[in-house]
């Protein structure tokens, strides 16, 4: 049953978009991702680059436990609507009528159990940020997906920020280093940074690439200093921001030169990855990379417990 909701009808929402191929299911309407990405996808004018993928199904239920969860999932369920979307009442029944997932949940927590039936449909899947609660958990998903074959993809929006690809174009020559900062309040469910200190993680790592040896975390009330070093005895310090003006963005390191990453450039960019990732099976970032990040954050815990000590990254 609908969280809050009760059992809809799902004719009293009219008619809804069908692509056969293209269909997108989403589960859970705690978060704004899932009603940002359908914007950008369901537009009558959207862009080719998103490959034809629409929007077609929801499933509501999220978090009860996570602040507002409730009431989020009553606002997106009547917002979404808006854009052709037939609210289901099960995961099963969304397997059902798409062909590819986003599971936009905003608790962590609730990833596995809600995973597990669409790795058993091969069906691609996106999740978002976190990909779960603990490291635990987000090995314990990466391998269900393994098991069953099934196409699996998790990002944040700030890996593709438009900065980012004139870096990786080679606009300031190899990188010696990186500062960015970041949003990064706390979830007492969840692993500190998992919550939303992911997405300045992220952002290293996408400067940095994988490979990082040991990490630091120096932490009060309001701020969070974490320093990881890479090969080469390069330094990466996110600056996770819990007081005064919160924004996205960072400075780069190169030996010809140094760039600044910019503002937020929305969610297009991750968009578009998520639809060729749909058409191809092909998850842009490997599984071991993304393990990487939350292996990353998973010591910073540790070492925020240890007063700041350095902790080894321990090779996934």
């Amino acid at each position: 049953m609908l969280l809050g909701l009760g059992k809809i009808p799902a004719a009293a929402f009219g008619p809804f978009l069908s692509i056969t191929g293209k269909r997108i299911g989403i589960i859970g309407l705690d978060s704004s991702h899932g009603i940002e990405f359908t914007k950008i996808l369901n537009d009558v004018n959207a862009d080719p680059k998103y490959k034809g993928f629409k929007v077609t199904a929801a499933f509501p239920n999220g978090s009860e436990q996570i602040e507002n969860g409730t009431q989020r999932i009553i606002d997106h369920t009547g917002e979404i609507k808006n854009y052709h979307v037939r609210i289901v009442n099960s995961i099963e029944e969304l397997l059902d009528e798409v062909d590819a997932v986003m599971l936009e949940t905003n608790d962590g927590r609730m990833h596995y159990e809600q995973a597990l039936p669409v790795f058993k449909t091969g069906k691609p899947i996106f999740i978002d940020k976190p990909v779960a609660a603990s490291l635990e958990d987000v090995k314990k998903i990466f391998a269900l997906a393994e098991k069953y074959k099934t196409p699996l993809f998790s990002s944040s929006s700030f890996r593709y920020l438009d900065g980012m690809k004139t870096v990786e174009a080679g606009s300031i020559g190899k990188i010696t280093g990186a500062d960015v900062y970041s949003p990064a309040p706390i979830e007492k469910s969840h692993t500190d940074l998992f919550w939303y200190g992911i997405h300045g993680i992220e952002m290293l790592f996408t400067i940095l690439g994988p490979g990082c040896k040991s990490v630091m975390r120096v932490h009060t009330a309001d701020t969070d200093i974490v320093v990881g070093t890479w090969p080469g005895e390069r330094l990466g310090v996110m600056r996770g921001i819990r007081a005064g003006k919160k924004d996205f963005g960072g400075t780069v390191y190169g030996e010809n030169g140094i760039t600044t990453l910019g503002t937020n450039s929305g969610y297009g960019g991750l968009v578009e990855k998520i639809t060729g990732f749909f058409e191809s099976g092909i998850p842009p970032v490997k599984h071991a990379d993304t393990i990487e990040i939350y292996a990353f954050m998973d010591a910073a815990e540790k070492s925020k417990l240890s007063d700041g000590r350095s902790i080894a990254i321990p090779i996934q």
